[in-house]
């Protein structure tokens, strides 16, 4: 089963994600759950905060493998899909925000998701507020709602998480 969670900053996403992993990991000593952060610590702050992810991933779900990667997801996915694991991508935002404009491999990506099993992908929902000033920003809030829909369409799943409560928008909760 695939699925989309989609929120706003702090709305409970990666959270969600997680305890949809430990659940995984629970269910059988088999199973294994990878996690790909697509993040790039280019600078201080960031290289912190990605630091303090990692410890807080390792000690809420322990089984957990984490690989990075910023540009290569489709092959990642596929590279790490298996029928006893779990793959989750935190986040399709950040993903998009490495590559190169107009460079986003969207079909490459819904292919490995539909064939990777079980997968969880994490992205933001940011195009429901006032549309942003500036060219670029208005692109990228363009681009990223079309990954989303595009992404959504090839899960049975799509979670919004509002305030830390997953609202089933696909699939059911």
């Amino acid at each position: 089963m695939a699925e989309l969670i989609l929120g706003g900053q702090r709305s409970g996403k990666t959270a969600r994600a997680e305890s949809l992993a430990a659940a995984w990991l629970a269910r059988s000593p088999q199973h294994q759950a990878v996690y790909i952060a697509t993040a790039r610590a280019l600078d201080g702050e960031m290289r912190e905060r990605i630091e303090r992810h990692r410890q807080d991933r390792a000690a809420r779900v322990p089984r957990m493998k984490t690989v990075e990667e910023p540009v290569q997801l489709p092959q990642s996915i596929t590279a790490h899909a298996g029928a006893g694991t779990l793959v989750v991508v935190d986040c399709l935002t950040l993903w998009l925000a490495n590559l190169p404009a107009g460079a986003v491999p969207t079909g490459l990506l819904c292919e490995a998701v539909s064939s990777a099993g079980n997968v969880v992908l994490i992205s933001n929902e940011i195009g429901m507020g006032v549309i942003p000033l500036g060219r670029e920003t208005r692109e990228f809030v363009d681009a990223l709602g079309r990954l989303n829909r595009e992404v959504a369409a090839a899960c049975q799943r799509v979670t919004l998480m509002v305030a830390g409560l997953p609202v089933a928008v696909k699939g059911g909760a």
